[in-house]
């Protein structure tokens, strides 16, 4: 079972809830196409931070911690 630790960074969060809503603004503006609802996908994981994808990758996007000087 996956555990949830967000692994999506800060700007790559806004670049894919940007593209989510341009995709999901088409289904009103375009021709009446159901895969434009694809855009759900990256708003979802944007909203999370988390994309299961990148967790079986081992895949991260998010800032290092630095480690505390001792």
């Amino acid at each position: 079972m996956f555990s949830y630790v967000k692994n999506i960074g800060y700007v790559e969060r806004i670049v894919r809830f940007v593209v989510g809503v341009v995709l999901v603004s088409l289904v009103f503006v375009g021709p009446e196409n159901p895969w434009f609802y694809l855009g759900l996908i990256p708003i979802g994981t944007a909203i999370l931070g988390w994309c299961p994808p990148y967790q079986m990758l081992g895949i991260s996007t998010c800032r290092r911690k630095e480690s505390s000087k001792v």
